[in-house]
């Protein structure tokens, strides 16, 4: 049955077979169109969500949030981003879009390498360190001491702390979906979605 599957709807996004919007069911043209309008596209592991439309549409407003009223700036955006990279993506999708998007924010290449290979690496602003230390010990799965907890909070406020503590746990889900799927770098070039 997986192999007919195959035959008759071949994966574009990795090992994802991304359903033609011609055959997009109700919900699924609702939610696409939700998200376009939204995002102004259908982007990354959203193609993927859109396979259940309720989650989709439950998520997009999380992903709106992060890419337009955050309270961290776009380079913290990224320290966020690319450690969850260097955890989670072993698919080349994530690695590629955030390694590009973040030089493009003004992160410096060597660090954003650092940060995708999962290397130590430091920031001279200290809000930039603070927020690659929390992310580094959640994604390890270590307790935040006092000390650390206490300058993000001096550093970034409550609000910009938990901001970041649930950008940490978003963008896990997006690494996860897209390693799932195996989604390579240049994916996009092959999706009916453009």
């Amino acid at each position: 049955m997986a192999e007919l599957q195959a035959t008759l709807n071949p994966p574009t996004f990795g090992r994802y077979a991304e359903i033609p919007p011609e055959q997009f069911s109700p919900q699924q043209k609702e939610a696409y169109d939700y998200i376009v309008e939204e995002r102004g596209m259908c982007p990354g592991p959203y193609r993927i969500w859109l396979q259940n439309p309720e989650l989709l549409k439950a998520l997009t407003p999380i992903g709106v949030y992060y890419q337009k009223k955050l309270r961290i700036s776009r380079q913290e955006h990224e320290i966020v981003t690319n450690c969850i990279n260097g955890k989670w993506a072993t698919a080349g999708y994530s690695n590629h879009e955030h390694e590009e998007i973040a030089e493009k924010a003004g992160l410096p290449a060597k660090k954003v390498q650092a940060l995708i290979a999962g290397l130590p690496t430091n920031f001279e602003d200290p809000r930039q360190q603070v927020i690659y230390e929390i992310t580094q010990t959640l994604i390890a799965s270590r307790r935040v001491p006092q000390g650390l907890y206490q300058r993000a909070v001096d550093l970034l406020g409550d609000a910009g702390l938990t901001d970041v503590t649930v950008l940490i746990g978003y963008f896990t889900s997006v690494s996860m979906t897209l390693a799932v799927y195996d989604v390579p770098a240049g994916a996009s070039d092959y999706s009916p979605y453009k």
